[in-house]
């Protein structure tokens, strides 16, 4: 699975690109409430990967304050980083909770995310500093 270390960073990315949240414009799932994609035309780096967007506007407001719209735990499976693991995901999982966005495995994985879903943010809140320790610096 391509990962993207950059200062004590890490990022979900897909491969030698360095795309982000497979292209999907960050933006658009807290601002529009859907998955959209994002213009190859229109992007920004934020932590060494590269965020694509489906307007302008949506990269102006990311640029603004990056950190309100990239996904939590890097983008990498919120179950799996509770877990102490770092698993891809299916963007299809996105969910938007207290303003801020969570993907997951699969459907399965993220119902049972979603089962403790106050647990397991906090077990994960507790596993990424070590996961950022073994696998951030690239």
């Amino acid at each position: 699975m391509p990962v993207k270390t950059v200062s004590e960073e890490l990022v979900n990315v897909a491969g030698a690109s360095g795309i982000a949240l497979d292209g999907y414009d960050p933006v658009a799932f807290l601002v529009d409430a859907k998955a959209v994609n994002g213009s190859p035309f229109i992007s920004a780096e934020h932590h060494g990967a590269t965020y694509l967007f489906a307007s302008e506007e949506h990269k102006r407001v990311f640029v603004e304050d990056p950190e309100k719209y990239v996904p939590q735990f890097g983008g990498f499976c919120a179950y799996g980083v509770a877990l102490g693991k770092l698993f891809p995901v299916d963007i299809s999982t996105w969910q938007v909770r207290g303003d801020k966005l969570y993907l997951n495995l699969n459907s399965d994985i993220l119902k049972e995310f979603n089962a403790d879903f106050d647990g397991y943010v906090a077990k994960a809140q507790k596993k990424w500093p070590a996961l950022l320790r073994g696998h951030g610096k690239g």
